[in-house]
C-alpha cells in the first residue's frame, strides 16, 4: 500500500514544483528589477545603442549592474579596454558567487552547469543559496535554481524590450524615478547576509569609497570601492581569525 505523505512529497519535490517554487520565490526581487530593465532600455538609444544592440546586451551578457557601466562607459567615448577592464571588476562579485556554489553544483552535467552558471545573477543567487542550504533531504534542487534563473532573464529580456519601445513613446521616462527600484533591491538581498564583522566591514568600507570616490572619471570609483571592500573583509577576516587562535 502506498503511503499517501510518501506520495505527496514526491509530488512536492518533482522538477516542475521545484521549478515553478524557485520562480515564486524569486518574485519579490523581479518586482524590484522591473523599474531598472525599463530604464535600461529607455537610456540606451540615448547612450548611442541600436535596437539590436541593445537587446543584445541582454539577450548575451544578461548582467544589469555591468550593461548600465558598459552602456555609460561607451556614451562618454572611454577607450574599449577601459569599458573591459571596468565591467571586469565590476563583476568579480560573481567569483565569490560561483565558489559558493560549486559544492552544489559539482556532480551536475557540464550542460547544466554552464546553464546555471550563465544565470547566476545576484537575485538568484540570493534565493537559491538558502535553498541549497536548506537541509531537508529534498533532491534536485537544481530545477529550483533554473525556475528562478529563467524567471529573471525572461523579466529582464521583457523589461529591456518594454524600455526600448517606451522610450521612443515617452522621452522622458528616465527622469520618473524609477531608477531607486534596483539599489533598494540590493540592499534587500545583502542586508540578510551581513552575519559576520568581515562582512559588515566589506560593505561599509565599499559604501563609503563608492560615494567618496563617485566623482572620479570612467566609473572608476566603482573599481576602487570593490577592491577597497574586498581588502577590508580580508584584512578583518585574518585579524578574527588570528584573535580566536591566540585564545
Amino acid at each position: 500500500m502506498i503511503n499517501s505523505s510518501d506520495t505527496s512529497s514526491q509530488k512536492k519535490n518533482s522538477a516542475v514544483s521545484l521549478f515553478f517554487e524557485g520562480a515564486k520565490d524569486t518574485f519579490p526581487l523581479v518586482v524590484g528589477a522591473i523599474p531598472f530593465g525599463i530604464i535600461f532600455g529607455a537610456l540606451a538609444d540615448t547612450a548611442g545603442l541600436s535596437f539590436g544592440a541593445a537587446m543584445g546586451m541582454s539577450l548575451f551578457v544578461f548582467a544589469g549592474s555591468s550593461q548600465f557601466v558598459a552602456m555609460g562607459l561607451a556614451a562618454s567615448g572611454t577607450p574599449w579596454p577601459m569599458i573591459v577592464v571596468t565591467t571586469f571588476v565590476v563583476n568579480l562579485r560573481h567569483l565569490l558567487y560561483s565558489a559558493t556554489m560549486m559544492p552544489f553544483y559539482k556532480n551536475l552535467p557540464h550542460a547544466w552547469k554552464m546553464v546555471l552558471a550563465f544565470g547566476l545573477t545576484d537575485e538568484t543567487f540570493a534565493v537559491a543559496v538558502t535553498r541549497y542550504g536548506k537541509h531537508d533531504g529534498v533532491t534536485g534542487k537544481h530545477y529550483y535554481n533554473l525556475g528562478s534563473m529563467v524567471f529573471m532573464y525572461l523579466n529582464w529580456n521583457l523589461c529591456t524590450l518594454i524600455g526600448l519601445t517606451a522610450g521612443k513613446t515617452f522621452p522622458e521616462i528616465s527622469r520618473w524615478g524609477l531608477d531607486f527600484a534596483m539599489p533598494a533591491t540590493f540592499i534587500g538581498i545583502v542586508i540578510p547576509y551581513l552575519v559576520s564583522k568581515p562582512m559588515w566591514a566589506a560593505v561599509v568600507t565599499a559604501g563609503t569609497v563608492s560615494i567618496l570616490a563617485h566623482g572620479l572619471q570612467h566609473k572608476l570609483g566603482l573599481m576602487a570601492a570593490a577592491l577597497a571592500g574586498v581588502m577590508a573583509g580580508v584584512v578583518c577576516e585574518k585579524l578574527f581569525s588570528d584573535k580566536k587562535k591566540e585564545r
